[in-house]
């Protein structure tokens, strides 16, 4: 069965206690502490498994805890560090904080294999609290706990060209002429629930990956039927053909299913319809030869729009090479950077919030902001983005950065630097 998303438990390992012990042997009356200390817990790293293509598993097992590191030995023996729990997941999948739907993680592209939840440090021994005035101490560190959190994993397929459209208006059939995928074929809504993948290889042209998208309905973006389901695979696609039966054969108006279809992308997001895209206007072959040519209307209709529409027959072939070569120029112009989604959730941890920061004033006026964890943010934090930037401002609120920099004084229009990179502060 494929799935593609799943609501599972992680839980990082606690860090092993410091040992309370002192040094006892012959001939050594007064040895002093030896406590060792504790093994770090275990950390939870998801990674990307290309052997994966569905969050199946994740059905079956919804919790996830590393183990804890053991508590420090005596003779300054330190106790062993647990190891750490690596989840394999399929390349797509989106790691969100299941309480705010906010982005931890995006496992595609470059990213590989990330640390989601940091396993707690080990305590420290007593023998690192001897002083001259307590050369005896009896207390050691405990171990810092780890972390825990619910999170859901959302599977979004990676694919060049995505097929949208109504359910049995042909989209499977397209896809297997025109690939080697081999989706069930038949004629009954819904009969496709899965979203399969198919290259689509092209003479004198650059191929690329199609993906069949599950049909929509009219809804699918407030919930109805498994619309999010079908809709979170559209949002990697860098280009769309919206496939429509032209021939009417169930009696819908394709004119009609366009601008349905159209509503409902731009309710879940609006980003889609700023993507490339045509219209396959399928079954010509069952076109009746009196009347207007519908292929005509639809062309009066959105190529004035911007959107081509091309006739075909998934059937038969006929019409196909030429949409095949047109999307095929669409992708050589479009954006070839991957789709991915930006890190919108900062797992806060104890030790974290312990990190100062400090507010400034260099002799040229601006001010200057700097501490370990800003740093941190800054590196991880893509500004170029303007997703990535409210992330950025969110931060520096939610932390009293802003009301820091305001006690200082500063104003509208003043320079904020931090670590080589410099702002003009607005309210």
């Amino acid at each position: 069965m494929f799935a593609d998303h799943a609501k599972v438990f992680i839980k990082s390992g606690r860090g092993g206690d410091g040992h309370v012990s002192f040094r006892r042997e012959l001939y050594v009356p007064a040895g002093g502490p030896d406590g060792g200390d504790g093994g770090k817990g275990g950390d939870i790293i998801f990674e990307i498994d290309p052997g994966l293509n569905t969050l199946t598993d994740f059905r079956h097992i919804r919790k996830y805890v590393a183990k804890n590191g053991e508590e420090g030995g005596k003779r300054r023996c330190h106790g062993a560090s647990a190891d750490d729990l690596v989840i394999r997941v399929p390349e797509g999948t989106v790691i969100k904080d299941f309480e705010t739907g906010k982005v931890i993680a995006d496992m595609s592209g470059e990213n590989r294999r990330e640390v989601i939840l940091r396993g707690g440090k080990g305590g420290l021994g007593n023998m690192h609290f001897a002083t001259s005035t307590m050369q005896a101490p009896k207390y050691a560190q405990p171990g810092q706990e780890g972390m825990e959190l619910w999170v859901q994993l959302e599977l979004k397929v990676i694919a060049d060209v995505g097929l949208v459209g109504f359910p049995n208006v042909g989209k499977s059939t397209l896809l297997s002429r025109v690939s080697n995928a081999r989706p069930k074929i038949a004629n009954y809504h819904f009969t496709t629930l899965d979203p399969h993948l198919g290259v689509v290889d092209l003479d004198g042209s650059t191929g690329f990956v199609m993906a069949d998208i599950p049909g929509l309905i009219e809804g699918a973006s407030q919930g109805v039927g498994l619309g999010h389901d079908f809709l979170r695979h559209i949002e990697r696609c860098r280009v769309l053909i919206h496939v429509v039966d032209v021939a009417g054969t169930e009696g819908r108006d394709p004119i009609e299913d366009i601008r349905a279809i159209h509503a409902e992308l731009e309710a879940y997001n609006p980003e889609l319809l700023t993507r490339p895209m045509v219209i396959a206007a399928n079954k010509t072959d069952a076109i009746s030869a009196d009347g207007n040519d519908p292929v005509e209307t639809l062309r009066a209709v959105f190529e004035p729009e911007g959107i081509q529409v091309f006739p075909i027959s998934a059937v038969t072939g006929k019409g196909v090479k030429p949409l095949l070569y047109a999307v095929s120029e669409l992708l050589r112009t479009a954006d070839r950077k991957p789709i991915t989604f930006e890190k919108e959730f900062e797992i806060e941890y104890a030790m974290d919030r312990n990190l100062s920061y400090t507010v400034s004033r260099d002799d040229d006026g601006s001010f200057v902001v700097e501490g370990p964890r800003i740093e941190k943010m800054l590196g991880y934090t893509n500004l170029e983005s303007e997703k990535g930037f409210r992330f950025f401002q969110n931060f520096l609120k939610e932390n009293g950065i802003l009301d820091e920099l305001e006690a200082a004084g500063i104003e509208e229009g003043n320079t904020v630097r931090m670590y080589g990179l410099s702002f003009d502060y607005y309210k």
